[in-house]
């Protein structure tokens, strides 16, 4: 059986980029075609500057999301990372296979670690070596699949050199994976710049739309997005037309439709965000009315994670282990 892994850092709310990008896909297809495993990567979201206590919410809130969407706890497996020691044990271990080089060529470093000396912050370390503990998370699993959007596949691809460098060295230990992506909208970009992806931890949030934004809300932000020069809803051309062809790419995502096939409906801008900002609340609907109930039930949510992480823990012990003795570690009593 194909098992595949994937989780979300608690950097931020929700956006509708995470949710038509990757974790809508999770719940309709993911957790049906395979063993599949659904984290909050908690630990990721230490590498720069952090409210503890924010981090804590969030965590909360994003797990009650990963359920309010439709993950199934009896289908699939929900856990918080730091809940499962065996990510840790393994990104140690994994930091004795990668170089140095390997981890300043990564982008998010190179462009993270800029944005935190330009605001007079020092960079983590934990920074530089994060791709290995996300190696860890899914190497861990024997993970076939990563279902990731095109900004991570560049950790995918280190992931994969990791597993075949660690196998060479040691014996044959992990599953080396591969990085799937959805189809449609695997990359939704901010309404306010449609040139840049649509963010947890954008610094402006007009471009940005929460999945619990109130309605009202999301219209407003739809209806104020950035377009394009001319006068008509026209052609889709990501490279010339970069706000109309982000509008049509969500009111493709929300209604099942084709972007290129719904650039020639539409005569106007107004029409087009009318349309879409429509689309948009109607798919977010259901995830906010489910959150408020699994809100009202933190117990609920409480145990899910908490057997979900007994699984996980259940899952990636062995392999961990393994690695452990094939790296000459030797064995606990």
């Amino acid at each position: 059986m194909t098992r595949i892994f994937s989780g979300i850092k608690p950097t931020g709310h929700m956006t509708l980029g995470n949710y038509l990008g990757a974790v809508r896909q999770w719940a309709e297809v993911d957790q049906h075609r395979g063993e599949a495993l659904f984290s909050v990567v908690d630990l990721h979201s230490l590498t720069v500057e952090h409210d503890p206590a924010r981090v804590l919410r969030l965590s909360r809130q994003l797990a009650t999301l990963l359920l309010a969407v439709g993950l199934d706890p009896a289908v699939c497996t929900v856990f918080v990372q730091s809940h499962v020691g065996e990510h840790t044990r393994l990104s140690y271990l994994l930091e004795c296979t990668a170089s140095d080089g390997e981890m300043r060529r990564m982008i998010q470093y190179r462009e993270k670690s800029a944005q935190a000396q330009a605001a007079g912050d020092g960079v983590r370390l934990s920074l530089l070596t994060y791709p290995v503990l996300m190696a860890a998370d899914i190497l861990a699993y024997g993970a076939d699949e990563v279902p990731v959007g095109e900004d991570q596949t560049q950790h995918v691809e280190l992931t994969r050199d990791l597993a075949v460098r660690f196998n060479q060295r040691y014996g044959e230990t992990f599953v080396v994976p591969r990085a799937t992506k959805p189809v449609v909208a695997a990359r939704v970009m901010d309404l306010q710049e449609p040139t840049s992806k649509m963010g947890k931890t954008t610094a402006g949030t007009g471009g940005v739309v929460f999945v619990l934004d109130e309605p009202e809300v999301v219209r407003k932000k739809v209806m104020r997005a950035v377009t394009d020069s001319g006068s008509g809803g026209g052609e889709y051309d990501r490279e010339k037309r970069p706000g109309v062809a982000n509008l049509l790419d969500l009111l493709a995502a929300c209604t099942g439709g084709n972007p290129e096939a719904l650039a020639g409906v539409y005569e106007s801008y107004g029409a087009l965000k009318k349309d879409t900002a429509e689309a948009v609340v109607e798919v977010l609907r259901p995830v906010r009315e489910r959150h408020a109930e699994l809100s009202a039930d933190a117990g609920h949510v409480e145990e899910v994670l908490k057997e979900g992480a007994e699984k996980a823990r259940a899952m990636a012990r062995p392999t961990v282990d393994a690695a452990y003795r094939a790296i000459g570690l030797l064995p606990a009593g």
